[in-house]
C-alpha cells in the first residue's frame, strides 16, 4: 500500500503498464512461427499427415488495460459546502477535484436527499438535502457516479428521493443503491473504460430500527439497496449477477459505528462473503472518522474511508483522503492512499512529513483494530484485533 505523492497525484504508475505490455510480448516471443512441410509459416506441431495433425489451441486473449478507481468518503452539501454550491458549483469541492479527475473513474458516498420538498423523516436528529446543483458540483469534480443508499438517502421521504433521482437523471449523473423498485435499488452501475468494464454496486449496513421497513427498497416500493438482515441476501445475488456482466465489481457499503475507528464485528464476515459472491473491492464509510483498509484474501477491503466533503472540520472527524485502485481482470494490481484534512468543508491534502505522519496514521487503524487485512496481497495476516476505541463524534 503506498501514499501517494500530493505534488503529482500519479494517474496509473508507469510500471504497471510497461509491465503488462512486456509480459504480452514475452508470451509472444516464446512461440515464434515455424515452418510446416509445404514451407510456408505454421503453429508448431501441425507438420504431418492428416492423421498426426492436431487442433490448433485457441490464442490466448492480451490483457485488458489496467484500469484507476478514486474513491472518496461522505460527501453533503450544508453549512459552509451550501455556500460553496451557491457560490460555484464548478469550484465547490475544491482542489481535491484534482486527483478525482486524474482516475478513470471516481465514486463517492452523496450522504444527502437531493431535493427540495419532501417530507422530513421522523425520529432523526441529522437530515440532509441539496439542490439539484450537487450533481453539476460532483460532475465538475471528477466524479462519475455516486451511492446513496446511506443513513441519509431517504430523509426527506419517498418523495425526496424520487427528486434525488429525477434531477441526477436530468443531470446525466449515475446513481447506485437507490431505485422505484427493489430491481433498480441494487442494479450495477456498469463503466467502460479502458477496453474492460467495471460494475459499481451501492448499499447500506446502516438504518435508523425504526425506517428500515419504509427505506429499503421493495418490489413496488422506491427505497435503497439494504445489506441488512433477510436483505443481505439480496445484496450478495446482486453481486453474483454483476460478476457475470463485468471484470471488476466494486461494492460502496455504508457500514460501521459512528466515531469508531474499528470495523463492527461482522463486518469481515459480510465482506467476505460479498467477495465470495465476485466483488473484487468492497468500500464505504459512515464512522465519520478513518478506518482501515487492506487485503482480504484477495480483495480489497476499506472499511470506512471517513469524511470527504463534510462540515466536521476538527480532530479524527477531519482526516480524510482518496483511495485510488488499479485493476485489471478483476484483480485489484495495485491500491495508493492520498492523505488529506478537511479545510473549510473540503479535503486538502497534505504534503511532506505531515503527509507522511497522516499516512502513518493511517495505517496503524489496520494494524491496531483489523489484522485480518494485509498491506498487500498474499500475506499472512495478524491474528487478534484491537478494542473499539468508541471515540465521541458529532455525527450527521
Amino acid at each position: 500500500m503506498k501514499s501517494i505523492p500530493p505534488s503529482s497525484y500519479p494517474r496509473l504508475s508507469a510500471s504497471l503498464r510497461i509491465g503488462a505490455f512486456f509480459t504480452v510480448a514475452a508470451l509472444t516471443a516464446a512461440c515464434p512461427p515455424v515452418a510446416d512441410s509445404a514451407g510456408t509459416a505454421g503453429t508448431a506441431g501441425t507438420a504431418g499427415t492428416d492423421a498426426e495433425l492436431t487442433e490448433a489451441e485457441p490464442a490466448e486473449a492480451e490483457p485488458k488495460a489496467p484500469i484507476t478507481i478514486a474513491i472518496g468518503g461522505d460527501v453533503h452539501f450544508e453549512g459552509m459546502l451550501r455556500q460553496r454550491l451557491d457560490s460555484d458549483p464548478a469550484t465547490a469541492l475544491g482542489p481535491i477535484s484534482q486527483p478525482l479527475s486524474q482516475a478513470d473513474v471516481a465514486m463517492v458516498n452523496l450522504e444527502t436527499a437531493v431535493t427540495e420538498g419532501g417530507t422530513p423523516a421522523p425520529g432523526k436528529e441529522f437530515r440532509f438535502r441539496a439542490p439539484a446543483t450537487a450533481f453539476d458540483a460532483l460532475a465538475s469534480a471528477g466524479v462519475d457516479v455516486a451511492s446513496v443508499a446511506n443513513n441519509h438517502g431517504m430523509d426527506y421521504g419517498a418523495d425526496g428521493l424520487r427528486d434525488t433521482l429525477n434531477s441526477a437523471a436530468e443531470a446525466d449523473f449515475p446513481l447506485i443503491g437507490a431505485g422505484l423498485n427493489a430491481d433498480e435499488a441494487y442494479a450495477p452501475h456498469i463503466v467502460e473504460a479502458n477496453g474492460g468494464t467495471v460494475a459499481f454496486i451501492g448499499a447500506t449496513d446502516v438504518l435508523d430500527e425504526h425506517l428500515i421497513a419504509e427505506w429499503t427498497a421493495g418490489d413496488d416500493r422506491p427505497g435503497l439497496a439494504s445489506a441488512k438482515y433477510e436483505k443481505r441476501e439480496h445484496l450478495i445475488s446482486a453481486v453474483a449477477k454483476a460478476a457475470d456482466q463485468a471484470d471488476t465489481v466494486i461494492i460502496n457499503l455504508h457500514w460501521g459505528l459512528e466515531g469508531d475507528h474499528c470495523p463492527l464485528p461482522h463486518a469481515p464476515d459480510l465482506a467476505r462473503d460479498l467477495i465470495s459472491a465476485g466483488a473484487d473491492a468492497v468500500v464505504g464509510g459512515h464512522a465519520h472518522v478513518l478506518s482501515p483498509g487492506g487485503y482480504l484474501d484477495d480483495a480489497f477491503v476499506h472499511y470506512g474511508l471517513g469524511n470527504f466533503a463534510f462540515y466536521n472540520s476538527s480532530g479524527p472527524t477531519a482526516e480524510t483522503g482518496v483511495l485510488t485502485l488499479t485493476v485489471q481482470d478483476g484483480t485489484v494490481l495495485d491500491d495508493e492512499w492520498l492523505p488529506a484534512r478537511i479545510q473549510g468543508g473540503v479535503p486538502v491534502a497534505y504534503t511532506g512529513d505531515a503527509a507522511d505522519q497522516a499516512y502513518a496514521t493511517w495505517e496503524g487503524h489496520r494494524e491496531r483494530c483489523s489484522p485480518e487485512l494485509t498491506a498487500e496481497p498474499g500475506e499472512e495476516p495478524g491474528t487478534e484485533p484491537g478494542e473499539p476505541t468508541g471515540e465521541a463524534v458529532e455525527a450527521g
